[in-house]
């Protein structure tokens, strides 16, 4: 079944259109992607993810607008999250609140993915999506990463900056949509999407709560059901994913980073039968295919950006695992087979 997400990530959606010029357009463009209008009226009527990220792409399209999906996070409110909101807010820090936002994700989003990275005295929430299908969603990612910003700042104050926010698709022509709602100039082409934040920012007590309404809060979690806790594989996929472009990707780097050793993160894979190596070459090979997909990155630049020392190393892995090089591999526009999960 595909993931669904509600109507609320839509927001605004039709202002926005109005404001851009292409208002007439709208329910045209929701029809399209096969939402109905009259289904932004009701919040929590759940929608294929895909026709949303769908819809944001034709919109952007459709009012020559590159940063559509940053515009509608400017105008995206805290209350968008539905009865999660009024969890988050009586949750005692920050740290807190991001926890109980990634293990509910799926209440609002089921294709969104946020991990949660620390390291030193940086912090990083990397977003992704999980649609079941391969299609453009630059502006979701801008729309995820711009909620989240907005979602932050609720807690930390309007004078709140990030260390830094990334995103992995080429800069627009214009980036002072993104300066000026983030509060800095953001890195594109970036091995991953997300906010920076320094992790004393994760410990700041949250301004908004009141201890005494946490556990009247907590009662609305009940209709929402259980949190879907991310098993190992999944935290052990995600920091590989964040650590290769750094080159710091051994078993001791990804087990310090999911706070345990190496031998403790070893056994708890081997219950899934699944090796360290194993997770290794999976992510290198969803991001190769990315990468050679879009042609943004030469191979030394992606030789680099999956953790190897040299492009011949890559040249070797890839032809490894595929039966072809890199090159070969491009001209056929992915038609020859990935390599067995």
């Amino acid at each position: 079944m595909k993931p669904t997400a509600r109507y609320a990530s839509l927001n605004r959606y039709l202002e926005l259109c109005q404001s851009l010029g292409i208002g007439a357009d709208a329910a045209r463009l929701m029809h399209d992607v096969g939402l109905d209008p009259s289904g932004l009226a009701m919040q929590d009527t759940r929608i294929p993810a895909a026709s949303i990220v769908g819809l944001l792409e034709n919109s952007a399209a459709a009012s020559g607008c590159e940063v559509f999906g940053m515009r509608l996070a400017e105008l995206r409110q805290f209350s968008s999250l539905g009865p999660l909101s009024l969890v988050l807010r009586e949750e005692p820090d920050v740290r807190s609140a991001v926890d109980m936002l990634i293990r509910y994700e799926h209440t609002y989003n089921e294709a969104l993915r946020l991990h949660l990275s620390e390291r030193s005295d940086i912090a990083v929430i990397s977003v992704g999506f999980d649609l079941g299908e391969d299609i453009p969603c630059q502006q979701s990612y801008d729309l995820a990463v711009g909620a989240l910003h907005g979602i932050l700042r609720e807690f930390l104050g309007p004078g709140w900056r990030p260390a830094s926010a990334c995103f992995a698709h080429p800069a627009p022509a214009d980036c002072e949509v993104y300066e000026r709602f983030l509060g800095l100039i953001p890195r594109f082409e970036q091995p991953f999407s997300g906010v920076v934040l320094h992790r004393r920012d994760l410990d700041a007590p949250n301004r908004m709560s009141d201890p005494h309404l946490r556990a009247y809060a907590h009662q609305l979690l009940k209709p929402l059901g259980a949190p879907r806790d991310a098993t190992i594989v999944e935290k052990v996929r995600a920091m590989i994913e964040l650590f290769l472009p750094a080159g710091r990707c051994s078993a001791t780097q990804i087990a310090q980073g999911l706070l345990m050793d190496r031998r403790t993160m070893h056994r708890h894979l081997d219950v899934f039968g699944v090796s360290f190596s194993t997770l290794v070459d999976q992510v290198r090979a969803k991001l190769a295919e990315e990468h050679l997909r879009n042609g943004r990155y030469s191979l030394t630049e992606i030789s680099r950006l999956l953790g190897f020392a040299a492009p011949s190393g890559f040249s070797r892995w890839f032809r490894n695992e595929y039966g072809c090089s890199p090159s070969a591999w491009k001209a056929t526009q992915g038609r020859l087979d990935p390599p067995a999960p």
